[in-house]
């Protein structure tokens, strides 16, 4: 069976070229379940290991959804064991994605709220259509953002926006997202998608093995001291010195010719 004839709960996968996209497909406003968030890990280990994918698009079903988060009825109960099993499940599907080796584009097409907007942030880049909305409202319902929120969102905005965002329960526009850094570009509705394929595109350019190095590298600045990340720095570059793609890029540039990656 292909990787695109596989069934991932709750998830569409279509194979693009080098670029997988992801469609989240839970109407009517595409929440998170135990079962996707199982299929959305699994799903992203298993295009780690297909080495022809570079890039990796993210977007929702439907006009008006990107995600709206977790499924809040199976919280209804005050069941501290299924809680537990869903922030597990939360924090493994979003740290599969956050780790992806290749390019993570989330095409925001519409609200982002809560372990929505926690799965775009777990992304590499961010494109928001210009009617979208995104929130961390989880503070409004007693809860908290589990799946990355608290830690990744103050890296992209500051603490101060953060905080404004869930300890106030504000919700940005598009145009205030981009302004405080929480996306890269903003887009008319509709067009998310086409512009994501499009900076996939670009990413194939890159070689998928520098990539991968960059982004780790990038990553690292999360736990690392700057110190070590310097040397972690130095010692990736030579190690690219081991791979075909390394000498495929220079000679290519040499010779005036695309390169053709092996993402080896």
């Amino acid at each position: 069976m292909s990787l695109a004839d596989t069934v991932y709960t709750g998830l569409k996968l279509e194979i693009d070229g080098h670029t997988a996209v992801v469609t989240l497909s839970n109407p009517p406003a595409n929440t998170w379940t135990r079962d996707s968030l199982a299929a959305l890990r699994d799903l992203v280990r298993d295009l780690d290991r297909e080495r022809d994918i570079y890039a990796l698009v993210i977007t929702g079903e439907g006009e008006k959804f990107f995600s709206a988060g977790a499924d809040l009825k199976q919280f209804a109960g005050g069941d501290k064991a299924l809680a537990r099993d869903a922030a597990r499940r939360f924090g493994e599907a979003f740290e599969a994605l956050s780790a992806f080796r290749g390019v993570s584009i989330a095409a925001i097409n519409g609200y982002a709220m809560g372990g929505g907007l926690e799965c775009a942030l777990a992304c590499d880049l961010r494109i928001v259509e210009e009617q979208a909305q995104l929130a961390l409202p989880e503070a409004t319902v007693g809860l908290l953002p589990c799946a990355g929120g608290t830690q990744n969102l103050p890296r992209l905005v500051g603490e101060g926006w953060a905080k404004r965002m869930m300890l106030l329960g504000e919700r940005v526009d598009a145009a205030t997202a981009l302004r405080i850094g929480l996306v890269e570009e903003v887009v008319g509705k509709g067009e998310a998608m086409a512009r994501a394929l499009a900076w996939a595109k670009q990413a194939e350019k890159q070689s998928p093995t520098s990539v991968t190095a960059c982004k780790a590298l990038v990553q690292a600045t999360r736990s690392q001291s700057h110190a070590t990340a310097l040397v972690s720095e130095r010692e990736a570059f030579v190690d690219l010195f081991d791979s075909a793609d390394q000498v495929e890029g220079v000679a290519a540039f040499l010779e005036k010719r695309a390169a053709q990656w092996k993402n080896a």
